[in-house]
């Protein structure tokens, strides 16, 4: 790491955690401590508004908990690669590690929280984030390129850094190792923790972030990566629904429409009746084939590639975030968003190779080869030249195609010294170099103008490609859903058939159209278009706690078996009313007391306070059975704290009805008494 992690003897005092206890711990405890802490890590205060979390978190909500805190911004290509690695590790120490994003912007734009919700929805993260709007706490933690780790120990200490992206077997290797040092120190706190998702909050919508469109005049088609529902879907230029392209599982299988999967497609071409995707997060090119119906993966290994390799095989070399494509003269040209530079297939070759673009993150004209990108994220050709919006560098490019091709600005920034160029960013319309846009995302050729989808100004700009002009065609500068006057929400997407401009509004999760000649603006919608159905779960075959043994119980005969089931909170802690009480019953053997369709499924239980009522409809008058009652809750540190933690018991009950029976009803009382249980 960028502070390096080296094993030294631990000085810092213990703290008591649930398990074990502390004299046993001792015992067990390693002479030394492998990554040990160097200072006490600076509080999470400063934020201006947290997410997935019921409040904000303080490191003392924190302590017995391995923390990783990214420092990210939600435009940067690399922070988007460390997301999948931070899902790994959340899921592999689902007990052990808690993962804080701390976003700190690059962009105006990335300041504002609702667009970092969004960002939060869009990238389908997990974990607690904060908006750190004035970089307070990347000052505290000395941030200065995104994105950036920090590990920080179940003691509270700060145990080092490492900036960029690819470092996911580092950190499972220093997490694994620091898990079993501090379980046998007694330092490390397993209890399962929970927080509260934005996902939890949103209703279902028929497309969710649709990222780019491609609309085929010719044949009455309007392709649309549906993005976050993995899938594409055709409609005609009516709205009228064709077809679906994927089942809406994040996947990398090959088939039929109803077999396929994506994971968040964006760009598209079409060449005949195949349709070119880019598959930018499976880091692949797909292709479909719309006279078979079914989908084949092109090129790419499935993995980012971590390299920039010059080329190859089309199956044989990894791509990096493949966010566009567009076809000129029989070949394939790439947004290859990842390296930052401009790939190319000559359609029928068994190859793939770049084209424009050194690899490094700039704005730079010149010569194709030396010339410096930024996150290219979409890409269009007027026939002769292709012309591509780097996001990073918030600039719109054109490119040569010829055998001493070149990379020249159209608008934006360029050619400033130490990457400047990176930074200069706004909302200014004029001509040439004084042309200022924030993050553009994608843009369509039309008779001699680009129509530019300038994402983080929320706005459409038309670039006049005859004197570089730029002005602002739709929107505010504000976010928002209106239409009179016209507000995006981050565009992501363009396409043109006849004198009808289609925009993806992306954040706003919907399709807007613009008649070029009259300037008339409408919601376009997809009949009959239904979002996917959700993944199933599949079960881990894990049976959950060990059961405590109940005495045999005698119950009066009713209309319904009852439990009140106790549930006692450590103190400092209350339980959290966000999230339901739940219960399932369950009988390991043949049983005739209940119906078999009460038992097995998971159901909420009614509260009084802290006791939990539970009815089951009873089937029978006498009889018995042994049943087990699996609680779960979950519970959160009085105040504001944002961390809940979950609690599970589980009870083998044997049950007779007896008419001699006094008891009406079964008492059960769950969870900890003492507040050592959930340091």
């Amino acid at each position: 790491m960028a502070v390096p992690l080296r094993s030294q003897a631990d000085d810092a005092p213990d703290t008591p955690a649930a398990n074990p206890p502390a004299d046993e711990a001792a015992d067990n405890a390693p002479a030394e401590n492998p990554f040990p802490g160097r200072f006490p890590a600076p509080s999470l205060d400063g934020g201006v508004e947290w997410f997935n979390t019921s409040g904000p978190i303080s490191m003392k909500d924190l302590r017995g908990k391995i923390v990783l805190l990214d420092f990210w911004t939600y435009c940067c290509i690399n922070c988007i690669h460390v997301i999948p690695d931070l899902k790994y590790l959340e899921e592999k120490y689902a007990d052990q590690l808690v993962v804080i994003g701390v976003h700190a912007p690059k962009f105006e734009n990335e300041k504002d929280s609702e667009n970092i919700r969004r960002a939060i929805l869009r990238y389908e993260i997990e974990h607690p984030v904060v908006n750190d709007a004035n970089m307070t706490i990347a000052r505290k933690y000395f941030f200065n390129s995104w994105p950036t780790l920090v590990l920080i120990d179940p003691e509270g200490q700060f145990v080092g850094r490492q900036p960029g992206e690819g470092h996911r077997e580092l950190f499972d290797t220093v997490i694994g190792r620091m898990v079993e040092y501090h379980r046998a120190k007694g330092t490390l706190d397993e209890t399962p923790i929970r927080f509260d998702l934005e996902r939890d909050k949103v209703a279902p919508t028929p497309l969710r972030f649709p990222g780019k469109l491609l609309a085929d005049e010719a044949g009455n088609r309007l392709f649309i990566s549906d993005s976050n529902h993995n899938r594409i879907v055709i409609s005609d230029l009516g709205g009228n629904l064709l077809d679906v392209i994927g089942t809406g599982a994040i996947g990398q299988k090959d088939g039929g429409y109803d077999q396929a999967q994506f994971d968040h497609p964006q760009g598209m071409a079409l060449v005949g009746n195949t349709l070119y995707v880019a598959d930018t997060e499976n880091h692949l090119i797909r292709t479909v084939d719309l006279n078979s119906r079914t989908v084949s993966t092109l090129a790419g290994t499935g993995v980012q590639a971590r390299r920039r390799p010059a080329g190859g095989p089309l199956r044989e070399v990894a791509l990096n975030s493949p966010w566009a494509l567009c076809e000129l003269d029989g070949v394939l040209y790439v947004a290859m968003a990842g390296p930052h530079q401009l790939w190319k297939h000559e359609l029928g070759s068994g190859t793939i190779e770049t084209f424009a673009g050194s690899g490094r993150e700039d704005i730079i004209d010149g010569p194709r080869d030396t010339s410096a990108l930024a996150q290219p994220s979409g890409i269009v050709t007027d026939g002769k030249h292709l012309y591509h919006v780097d996001s990073e560098g918030s600039a719109v490019r054109k490119v040569t195609i010829g055998p001493i091709g070149s990379v020249t600005t159209v608008v934006g920034p360029h050619d400033l010294p130490r990457g400047r160029s990176l930074f200069e960013f706004g909302d200014i319309d004029g001509i040439g170099d004084e042309v200022r846009l924030q993050h553009p995302l994608g843009l369509v050729h039309h008779d001699g103008v680009l129509y530019v989808a300038d994402a983080y100004n929320h706005k459409i700009k038309r670039v006049d490609l005859k004197d570089r002009s730029a002005r602002t065609l739709l929107g505010t500068g504000q976010r928002g859903l209106s239409l009179n006057p016209v507000q995006l929400s981050e565009p992501g997407g363009l396409t043109i058939a006849g004198q009808t401009l289609f925009i993806a509004d992306t954040n706003n999760h919907r399709l807007l159209t613009m008649n070029l000649e009259t300037g008339e603006v409408a919601e376009f919608t997809v009949a009959s278009l239904t979002p996917p159905k959700p993944p199933e779960v599949a079960s881990t075959g894990n049976s959950g706690p060990a059961a405590v043994m109940v005495e045999p119980q005698s119950i009066r005969p009713g209309k319904s078996l009852r439990f009140a089931v106790e549930i006692r909170i450590p103190e400092g802690f209350k339980l959290n009313e966000l999230a339901p009480v739940t219960a399932r019953l369950e009988s390991k053997s043949k049983q005739t007391l209940l119906a078999q369709d009460q038992l097995g499924d998971k159901i909420e239980v009614s509260m009084e306070g802290n006791t939990g009522l539970i009815e089951y409809p009873l089937a029978a008058t006498e009889g018995s059975a042994d049943l087990e009652l699996t609680v779960t809750w979950s519970y959160c540190r009085s105040g504001q704290g944002g961390v809940c933690r979950f609690a599970r018991e589980k009870f083998a009950i044997p049950v007779r009805l007896s008419g001699d029976a006094t008891a009406e009803q079964i008492r059960l009382t769950a969870g900890a008494e003492d507040a050592d249980s959930a340091n």
